[in-house]
């Protein structure tokens, strides 16, 4: 846990005995961009591949392409990947981004001044499905300690561990067990117990944590909108968690002026929520996933995200990943994209951060 009151607001990290490590820096840098009142910009995969390309020859590639670069200039400042497979020792991710890239995009990020967050999309231990598979109401339970799964999934997590370690002393975000309060994951609202998702996450905090893996950041993220009492329904407590999430995103129905109105009240009304949780556990807090596949809207940038993330105190936001395989499948802005003019406007506000 990373208490606020050992940065102060408004001020630069000052050391905690003697010494600061590499979670209290990276927190203190979330937290002066929330005080300043800027909005760190982010997006998934962002230098692994983009919306008509992607990295072959990973150990000799640079790593400078990127979607959002190519129209903005600029790097996202917060580079987001997925650790599903690590679990099971695969070489790629489950979208075939090789481990080796991840571990060197990541890397050189930080090395930008940029920030890393993970997420993790495990298959599912009991029935060996994926993260999705929801046909059993007993995964949670099975991985938990007396479960038939529990030492199996020590070896997952010690995997994940093993990765972890290997980015040395970068510091990262770590996003586990996401969108909680819907029932799409086998760790679901509708899948298991609170008390049992709440162990779940303080089981993978501890055995990380025990295999060494230090400089994480977590992050709690529920799927939004959703009230203050859902939220902290399953939360795993202020010990565990250091930055509030939310995962909230823009669905069309075929009526954009409708949809982006309906996205827009939903995530007023959700970072209004969060920010009052913050305030009260005194904890950072971001807008975890947001976005709207294929960006039909053509002012949705500048008319829809940037007027509702207005005036809360969110250090970072990003969007979902621009797919080289499925052409509508983006989140992100890419060159000759109809609408990445919008993007470059929002990308230029003075309280919006890119590097």
């Amino acid at each position: 846990m990373i208490p606020l009151f050992v940065f102060g607001c408004g001020r630069r990290p000052r050391p905690v005995d003697d010494e600061i490590s590499g979670d209290k820096i990276l927190a203190g840098q979330l937290l002066s961009v929330a005080d300043a009142g800027k909005v760190m910009y982010g997006h998934q995969d962002d230098l692994s591949y983009g919306h008509s390309w992607k990295v072959t020859d990973w150990e000799n590639d640079d790593l400078e392409r990127s979607d959002v670069k190519d129209v903005s200039g600029m790097y996202p400042a917060v580079l987001g990947f997925d650790l599903g497979g690590i679990e099971l020792g695969d070489s790629c991710n489950l979208d075939g981004v090789p481990f080796g890239l991840i571990r060197k995009a990541a890397l050189t990020h930080r090395s930008r001044g940029g920030v890393v967050t993970f997420s993790w999309h495990l298959r599912n231990p009991l029935t060996g499905g994926d993260s999705w598979d929801i046909s059993s109401d007993q995964v949670v339970a099975s991985v938990l300690e007396g479960g038939e799964k529990h030492e199996e999934f020590l070896v997952w997590l010690d995997r994940l561990a093993d990765f972890l370690n290997s980015l040395g002393h970068a510091p990262v975000i770590f996003r586990p067990w996401h969108e909680n309060i819907g029932s799409w994951f086998w760790w679901g609202g509708k899948l298991c117990a609170a008390e049992q998702y709440k162990a779940l996450f303080r089981l993978t905090r501890e055995r990380l944590e025990e295999k060494g893996v230090k400089n994480l950041l977590w992050c709690y993220s529920p799927n939004g909108p959703i009230s203050k009492e859902d939220y902290l329904s399953r939360y795993p407590g202020d010990d565990i968690v250091d930055i509030l999430g939310t995962d909230l995103y823009e669905y069309n129905n075929g009526d954009l002026e409708a949809a982006g109105a309906a996205y827009m009240a939903n995530l007023k009304q959700m970072l209004t929520t969060l920010t009052e949780i913050s305030k009260e556990h005194l904890k950072l807090m971001c807008l975890s996933e947001t976005g709207l596949e294929g960006i039909p809207d053509p002012h949705w940038w500048t008319q829809r995200l940037y007027p509702a993330i207005q005036g809360f105190p969110i250090c970072y936001l990003l969007t979902w990943r621009n797919a080289h395989d499925r052409p509508g499948h983006f989140y992100g802005p890419w060159k000759g994209f109809e609408n990445e003019e919008d993007f470059k406007l929002f990308s230029e506000k003075k309280d919006i951060v890119l590097l």
